[in-house]
């Protein structure tokens, strides 16, 4: 009986083949958004993890205040790293200066972020230098015209088994000798993209290539986690004392600890993921309501029908049984032909890099669970209905 309740079903399906696949085109849009949904999230929150990779847990950032009157006017230097090795639970600083500038070697000019930075920077980075030497102290103290490049310049103006070192690229109109290259990074460093950089000492920046256009961003970092508050503290008042600012006065600066800034970053992507996921269901709700119609008008067009199988002796058992399992059948087919379409966009729209998204495994289970969910929830009333036809009244319907 089992078997001939399914093989009815498979045939009221088959019968109305438009009808079908218009009610599960809404299970199958349902399920690929959920699908996407998470793996944008998942996405999201590994690009969060890879952008901040380089900061550890206890660094603190210092930038300038960039808002309400000090557009132009903040007082901090990358030199001011220095100043804050000074700071309670402090043991490390380094000041960078960040702009753009056009980069030439031979015939090929292109533009990349060049990065003024002391030599402390590489090492509280964490960036490695494959070839040739990093920024030196007296590389700052002399304003030394030189670079260190990063992975992509280097595939950009040198063909394989040309070693870069020693070579001299012209960098904003002043020529620079290149003394070392970067290991691949992979990823951006907070905003920074460093293997399409060029590293220079930040007193050359200042003096000679960017001057007061680059934006400066100083690192530190803290003994313990747990001190962070007591080291933001002292940072602030040594940077106001530095900058001879007024106590009616704001800072002209403003500072982030790394913790704090990954954790709002990543609750923000989970935020996202939990809003576009209640769209997600609220369109496998909508399918669902429309699976309920398309079964209560298979009810309708069906009423003889069920009429005749109660007359022969068929019980509201086997009538509700294959009404549900039309329903669960469209859910079912609707959510795994999403979940295809859901996975197979993932590779197409990463390898065009139109969104940051990654598999899980949690959105295929979601999404089809919540599909088969549909089915089962909005195919049961009608189902139900349909079994508890009168069957005089149905054998007397047209």
């Amino acid at each position: 009986m089992l078997l001939e309740i399914i093989k009815m079903a498979f045939e009221s399906l088959l019968a109305k083949k438009t009808r079908t696949i218009l009610s599960m085109l809404g299970i199958i849009i349902g399920v690929a958004t959920v699908i996407a949904v998470f793996a944008v999230g998942q996405g999201a929150q590994k690009s969060v993890s890879a952008q901040f990779q380089n900061l550890s847990a206890n660094s603190i950032l210092v930038m300038p205040n960039r808002g309400r009157g000090f557009t132009s006017s903040s007082k901090l230097k990358s030199s001011d790293a220095q100043l804050l090795l000074g700071a309670d639970h402090i043991t490390t600083a380094a000041g960078a200066i960040q702009g753009n500038a056009t980069v030439s070697y031979g015939t090929i000019d292109k533009s990349y972020s060049v990065i003024g930075i002391d030599q402390n920077f590489i090492g509280i980075s964490n960036l490695v230098v494959i070839k040739g030497r990093p920024i030196e102290s007296d590389d700052i103290s002399g304003k030394a015209l030189v670079a260190v490049i990063g992975d992509t310049v280097v595939a950009d103006f040198f063909s394989d088994g040309v070693d870069p070192v020693g070579s001299i690229i012209t960098v904003g109109g002043k020529k620079l000798e290149v003394v070392g290259v970067l290991k691949k990074l992979g990823a951006r460093m907070g905003m920074m993209s460093v293997d399409e950089s060029v590293l220079i000492p930040n007193t050359t920046a200042e003096k000679s290539i960017l001057g007061t256009r680059g934006q400066v961003m100083i690192t530190t970092t803290v003994d313990n986690v747990a001190n962070t508050g007591l080291a933001t503290s002292s940072i602030t008042g040594i940077l106001r004392n530095e900058h001879k600012l007024k106590v009616d006065q704001e800072d002209d600066f403003r500072i982030m600890d790394a913790g704090s800034m990954v954790a709002a970053a990543q609750e923000s992507a989970k935020t996202m993921t939990a809003l576009l996921t209640a769209i997600a269901a609220i369109t496998l709700l909508v399918s669902g309501i429309g699976i309920m119609n398309v079964m209560f008008v298979t009810v309708a067009e069906r009423t003889k029908e069920i009429g005749i199988a109660k007359a022969i002796g068929g019980k509201r058992s086997d009538i509700l049984s294959q009404f549900l399992l039309e329903s669960i059948i469209l859910s079912t087919v609707g959510g795994v032909i999403g979940m295809i379409i859901g996975q197979g966009a993932i590779p197409i729209i990463a390898y065009f890099n139109l969104l940051a998204m990654a598999s899980s495994v949690t959105g295929p289970v979601i999404g089809f669970s919540f599909s088969v969910l549909v089915g089962v929830f909005f195919g049961f009333y009608p189902a139900f209905k349909a079994s508890r036809l009168d069957p005089v009244d149905a054998l007397r319907s047209e």
